[in-house]
C-alpha cells in the first residue's frame, strides 16, 4: 500500500513539473507603447525615442524582428535573450528633414512572447524650416535665379492672347543688366527693371499671341536673353503653348453641318522590321460631315515617322490618304510612335494615330 501511494505522489509530481516547463513562456511588457515628441523644427535635426520593456513571463525573451513602417524612422534594439524579471529597449530616431507637417509612425515588434506582436507608435509636428533662396529659386539663368526656366501657357485659344510673369532674382553683390537677344514675332517679352540690383528682383513679362503663332497644336520656343552684354545662348527661357481652335461661339446649326473627321485605323503594326529599312502605311481620312474639313496640322512624334497628307481641304464625303513613313535606323526593341492631326472637327479636332514595331538587330 505504501508503495502504491508512493508511486502515486511521483507521477503527480512529475506531472506537475511537466506542465510547469510547457506552460513557461515569455511575456514582453513595455512602460510605454507611445511616444510624442510635439512640435519642432525641421532644423532641430533627428529626434530620438526609447521605448523600454520587460519580461514579465517565466522563459527568456527573445525580439525576432523590429520594423518601421516608414524609412524617415530607424529602430536599434535589444538582440541578446532576456531572462525572466530581465529588461531590454528599443531606441526609435525620426528625421523630419524635408518632411513638414504632422507624421504618425509605426514600429512593429515581433518575439517569442505570448503577446508575440507589439506596435509602437511615435508622433508629432515638423514646423518647415525656412527655405534658401537657392531651394526657391533653383532655376540659374546666368546669374540671375528663377522659380522655373520654362513658361507654360497650356491650352490656349487660337487668337487668344494671355500673359504670364517669371520672377528673376540677382543673388550676387553686382547689378545685372538683362536685354533680350531673340525673340519670336508672336511673342512679347519684357523685363522691368532692366537692370537688376544687387541681391535685388525683377520680372520677366511674357504675353503670347496665338493668333500670330498661325499654327495648332503643341508649340514651343525659346527667349534667349542678353545678360551684361553676353550672348551666352544657355541664358534662356522655354515657352510652350498649345493652341486650340475655338468652337465656343458655334450655333446649334453650324454644329449640325460641321465637318467630321474619321480614320480608317487609328494603329498600325509594321511588325518585325530589320535595323535600317523602312515602312510605309497609309491612314485613310473621310470627312463624313457636311462641309469642308481643313487638317490644321500633323505632327509626328518622332522624326522618325515622316507624315505626308494627300491634301490639306477635304470635301463632304471624300476620303484623303495620309501615308507614314516609319524608319528604323538608329532604332532597336519595340517601337510606337505617335502621329498627332488636328483638323476643324469641332466635336474631335484631335485625333491620335499611332505606329509600332519590332526592331531586330541580330545580323
Amino acid at each position: 500500500m505504501k508503495r502504491l501511494l508512493h508511486t502515486i505522489a511521483l507521477f503527480f509530481l512529475v506531472a506537475a513539473f511537466s506542465t510547469g516547463l510547457v506552460n513557461a513562456q515569455p511575456k514582453i511588457t513595455f512602460e510605454k507603447t507611445e511616444h510624442n515628441f510635439g512640435s519642432f523644427l525641421e532644423a532641430a535635426g533627428v529626434q530620438t525615442t526609447t521605448f523600454k520593456f520587460k519580461n514579465t513571463g517565466n522563459a527568456p525573451l527573445i525580439l525576432n524582428s523590429v520594423n518601421a513602417s516608414c524609412g524617415c524612422t530607424t529602430p536599434k534594439w535589444t538582440r541578446d535573450p532576456i531572462a525572466p524579471n530581465g529588461s531590454g529597449e528599443i531606441t526609435v530616431t525620426y528625421d523630419p528633414k524635408n518632411r513638414p507637417g504632422a507624421f504618425n509612425k509605426s514600429v512593429t515588434v515581433g518575439s517569442n512572447a505570448e503577446n508575440g506582436t507589439v506596435n509602437l507608435s511615435v508622433l508629432g509636428q515638423v514646423q518647415q524650416r525656412e527655405k534658401t533662396l537657392a531651394e526657391k529659386f533653383p532655376r540659374e539663368i546666368g546669374p540671375l535665379r528663377a522659380e522655373t526656366n520654362h513658361i507654360s501657357f497650356a491650352q490656349i485659344k487660337q487668337g487668344a492672347v494671355e500673359t504670364k510673369e517669371l520672377d528673376l532674382v540677382n543673388d550676387t553683390d553686382k547689378p545685372v543688366k538683362v536685354e533680350l537677344q531673340t525673340v519670336p514675332s508672336h511673342l512679347t517679352v519684357k523685363v522691368a527693371p532692366e537692370t537688376i540690383t544687387a541681391k535685388g528682383s525683377g520680372k520677366l513679362s511674357v504675353t503670347y499671341n496665338a493668333k500670330l503663332a498661325d499654327t495648332y497644336g503643341f508649340a514651343s520656343h525659346r527667349i534667349y536673353l542678353s545678360i551684361d552684354g553676353g550672348k551666352d545662348y544657355k541664358n534662356s527661357i522655354g515657352v510652350s503653348a498649345t493652341i486650340e481652335e475655338d468652337f465656343s461661339q458655334l450655333t446649334p446649326a453650324q454644329l449640325a453641318s460641321a465637318p467630321v473627321a474619321q480614320f480608317n485605323a487609328m494603329d498600325y503594326d509594321f511588325g518585325d522590321m530589320k535595323q535600317g529599312d523602312k515602312k510605309d502605311y497609309t491612314f485613310n481620312l473621310t470627312n463624313s460631315g457636311k462641309s469642308d474639313l481643313h487638317i490644321r496640322n500633323i505632327r509626328s512624334s518622332c522624326g522618325c515617322a515622316a507624315v505626308a497628307p494627300a491634301k490639306k481641304v477635304v470635301s463632304p464625303g471624300e476620303t484623303v490618304p495620309i501615308k507614314v513613313t516609319f524608319d528604323s535606323r538608329g532604332k532597336r526593341g519595340r517601337q510606337s510612335k505617335s502621329i498627332t492631326v488636328i483638323t476643324n472637327d469641332p466635336k474631335n479636332p484631335t485625333s491620335t494615330l499611332r505606329v509600332s514595331c519590332n526592331i531586330n538587330t541580330d545580323a
